[in-house]
């Protein structure tokens, strides 16, 4: 048997692209242990030896940094010892199984090959291998990289493992603490998180800068002499030399001047001369972004998405690159001529490759991917809405930087009127040069009528015109991306997600013309740092750290020295936040209201027996005045009282819980932040609690095992679902639809024989009886074909699928399995990705 290459891509529709290259289209696709991806094989030869390929890939990171499971509790764990705290690797979607796929797949194989994404993140998911490097998902660049195998750089992976580290330790500990701080006390922070990143909050801090400056801004009148001259039936008006005034005397007193003697204006002097508008340099991220912001109106984040999709289907290059200078050896003709047969810019293709192509500007060579560019032509009615719009930005601004620069003749003439000296300007056009191809940067001819030196001509007008100084206007998104391309905070393949971070936690909220205007939150949060300590939010300190990552990457420094010095560092400013935090908080106390006064009355207390107050700001929360308790409850839902009702544990009145667009379960307060059972985690609904008396729980209302694969969760009756009845399922977000439009639907305390779910009670409407005539009848869901025909019909096939062998009694598990063992529920607060 021919041995083995394991060729390993980043993505899935990148190995299938591979695999079609490589093997003319000749390959075999199966699925492999992972639900994720699958396996393209055929037979070739590698380094002289006849072998069977096989192409694989992850789904971006396998392993991602982590704290060991004893640091997950927020309380048990003091935020300052996340420093010293180490660090793990974990799966990074365990569902996902691909290192089982990859170990399965490695099997018989000689080689291993990985065509991964050509940065530190693709290096450092690598780790006897070859690296392939390629930049497109073009036959020639696919067949260049397999004829230049190397092997992964170590130092730029252990560069990633240095900011991952630094960045999960800082960005949770002072999240954790300021998250806890804050939301103890305030009721209408409106974020669920109070968050603070190296890279996040010095990308707040310029918009928060910007707002300051806005807000200091002092307006001024200004004044101006407004003249103009008629020639013939063209009226031309005349740029003050002076520009503007800040005296209304003054600016009447120049008026009068120039009047005076009947206010004529003598030509002075006319000049000509040729100017050009510079051709475009070739495309990187961050100007992708910025150009996608400003023309297409498209935030960064959907930009960089959009970007990739174009990559990923072979249309354009890899979009992450900080080059912005065509490599010696990139084919600019070739790529070019793959555009002329473009409907619409075909033809100017076809005349820019006649005439030549203009030598590109010089620019940054980062070392990493060329520049982005188009790899085929398509059309929209191929790809569509914002990924036309993309592409046609992006090969648009490709032909222009290989087109000439737009070229134009500038004439000035100017006129003295009394000795106040005015001009008037006008340009010529003599090559529209790449503007012709770049839209929205097309020039015109300005006509001024023709002067000679020495004519004299009469003022038409003079007045005195006013106005306002305005202050700077909010930060772009374009203009945020300039700021941290300067500072070096963020990477191409970052910046974006920053600065939809920004926006997600309600720090800036998105208005008129793409500009971010700093919330009440972010103005403090930034403000408060800066009392404290301005090193926290100022660029410089990350782009110190950036710059000590830069040197691993280029094995100049050690791993660990780097980490430790940079912790060290952050864990001593830390502790002086702890100790001086009561300043931010004065700023939060003149913005935002205490949780004692904020909500509305709900339900009662089971320990005071008085009304406890829901704030429905994030997060959503049930707190005692009394008591001064709060009392999480699940997000991205309403909250409701239900029916007065009472937890027999406790005696907290219990509210019911409405997922948007999902699931319906009623909760105590209590039960699900702090569960009474043994082996119970927080965030227990009463539908995952098994009190044998309590009407509310899984013991009452439970059905059946949840026939999803990888779910122990168990089904139950959504009682307030009616007339659209529904079984839910405690654990996933499985949902089956019962009789619809019955009267009413319990679950009886038998159990059918043959499946071992317990027995429905329905009771129909008068109307639509069953079909026997027959209103109210007990039965089993899934083996009465009467009630089965009501049914989502996909349940029942996908249930019996699973049901042979399981044995009477299995279905709900009585006291016999208790509520499952359930899903891991992930801490949203844990990680610390994208900060």
């Amino acid at each position: 048997m021919a041995p083995g290459v394991l060729m390993v891509a980043e993505k899935p529709s990148i190995a299938e692209t591979i695999a079609k290259i490589l093997s003319g289209g000749d390959f075999h696709k199966r699925k492999g242990i992972s639900p994720v991806t699958s396996v393209w094989e055929f037979p070739g030869s590698f380094q002289g030896e006849g072998v069977l390929y096989k192409v694989t890939s992850t789904a971006g990171h396998i392993y991602q940094t982590d704290f060991p499971r004893q640091y997950n509790d927020w309380e048990k764990t003091n935020p300052i010892e996340l420093f010293d705290a180490p660090v793990v690797k974990v799966e990074a979607n365990a569902k996902q199984r691909l290192p089982a796929h990859l170990q399965k797949e490695a099997h018989g194989c000689k080689h291993l090959v990985l065509w991964l994404d050509c940065d530190r993140e693709g290096e450092n998911i690598c780790f006897e291998i070859w690296r392939a490097k390629f930049s497109a998902l073009a036959a020639a660049d696919i067949h260049k990289a397999m004829g230049t195998l190397g092997t992964p750089n170590k130092n730029e992976a252990d560069s990633v493992d240095a900011r991952q580290e630094l960045d999960l330790k800082v960005g949770c500990a002072f999240t954790r603490f300021q998250t806890q701080f804050f939301q103890g006390k305030y009721g209408d922070l409106d974020a669920s998180l109070v968050s603070y990143g190296p890279c996040q909050t010095p990308t707040l801090q310029f918009c928060v800068q910007r707002y300051d400056d806005i807000h200091a801004f002092q307006p001024a009148t200004f004044y101006t002499l407004d003249v103009s001259i008629r020639v013939g039936e063209q009226e031309l008006y005349l740029d003050w030399e002076r520009g503007q005034v800040f005296d209304n005397v003054v600016a009447h007193t120049y008026k009068d001047i120039i009047s005076a003697k009947g206010g004529v204006a003598v030509v002075l002097d006319i000049s000509e001369k040729e100017d050009r508008l510079i051709r475009p340099q070739a495309l990187n991220t961050v100007n992708i972004l910025k150009l996608a912001s400003q023309r297409l109106g498209m935030g960064p984040q959907q930009a960089m998405q959009t970007a990739e999709r174009l990559y990923l289907s072979g249309i354009v290059t890899y979009p992450r690159t900080e080059t912005c200078k065509y490599p010696s050896s990139f084919d600019l003709r070739g790529t070019a001529a793959a555009q002329a047969s473009n409907p619409y810019w075909g033809g100017y293709v076809k005349e820019l490759l006649s005439t030549g192509l203009a030598k590109p500007r010089d620019g940054v060579d980062a070392g990493d991917h060329p520049p982005i560019t188009p790899v085929r032509s398509v059309t929209e009615s191929e790809i569509g809405g914002e990924a036309w719009a993309l592409y046609e930005l992006i090969t648009r601004h490709f032909l222009a930087s290989i087109s000439p620069d737009c070229r134009f003749v500038k004439r000035k003439v100017t006129f003295s009127v009394n000795d106040e000296i005015f001009s008037a300007s006008g340009r010529h056009m003599l090559d529209a040069g790449f503007t012709r191809v770049a839209r929205d940067e097309g020039l015109k001819d300005v006509s001024i009528p023709d002067f000679r030196k020495g004519d004299q001509v009469a003022l038409h007008k003079v007045a005195v015109g006013s106005g306002q100084t305005h202050p700077p206007p909010f930060l772009s998104e374009s203009d945020l991306l300039g700021l941290m391309e300067k500072y070096g905070i963020g990477t191409d393949a970052s910046m974006a997600t920053h600065i939809n971070n920004i926006c997600e936690r309600n720090y800036v909220s998105l208005v008129a013309n793409r500009r971010l205007e700093p919330t009440k939150l972010g103005v403090c949060l930034v403000h408060g740092y800066m009392t404290i300590d301005p090193e926290l939010v100022l660029p410089s300190v990350r782009a110190s750290i950036e710059a000590l990552v830069d040197v691993i990457a280029k094995g100049k420094a050690d791993l660990s020295a780097v980490v430790a010095h940079s912790l060290h560092m952050f864990k001593l400013k830390f502790a002086y936040f702890l100790r001086q935090v009561e300043r931010m908080d004065q700023l939060f106390e003149a913005s935002f209201t205490m949780l004692s006064q904020t909500g509305n009355a709900l339900s009662r207390c089971g320990r005071c027996n008085r009304y406890m107050n829901l704030i429905n700001k994030r997060p959503t929360r049930l707190h005692c005045r009394t008591c001064n308790e709060t009392y999480n409850m699940p997000p991205n839902g309403a909250i409701k009282l239900y029916k007065e009702l009472r937890c027999p544990l406790d005696n907290f009145e219990l509210v019911l819980f409405t997922q948007k667009g999902g699931k319906t379960f009623p909760l105590c307060p209590l039960c699900y932040n702090d569960p009474p059972l043994e082996g119970c985690t927080t965030k227990m609904a009463c539908v995952q609690c098994v009190h044998p008396t309590c009407k509310h729980s899984i013991e009452a209302v439970g059905v059946l095992q949840c026939p999803q694969p990888e779910c122990s969760g168990i089904l139950y009756l959504d009682v307030v679902s009616g007339p659209k009845w529904k079984l839910d399922c405690n654990t996933c977000q499985y949902q089956v639809k019962l009789m619809e439009g019955a009267h009413k639907i319990s679950v009886t305390n038998e159990e059918c024989e043959t499946c071992g779910s317990m027995l429905l009670q329905v009771v129909m409407n008068k109307q639509k009886p069953f079909k026997d005539g027959e209103i109210e009848k007990t039965g089993c869901f899934v083996c009465d074909s009467e009630f089965s025909d009501l049914v989502e019909s996909t349940f029942a096939k996908t249930f019996r699928s699973r049901r042979s062998g399981r044995g009477r009694g299995r279905g709900r598990g009585r006291g016999r399995r208790g509520r499952g063992r359930g899903r891991k529920v992930e801490d949203p607060r844990m990680t610390f990705d994208g900060f």
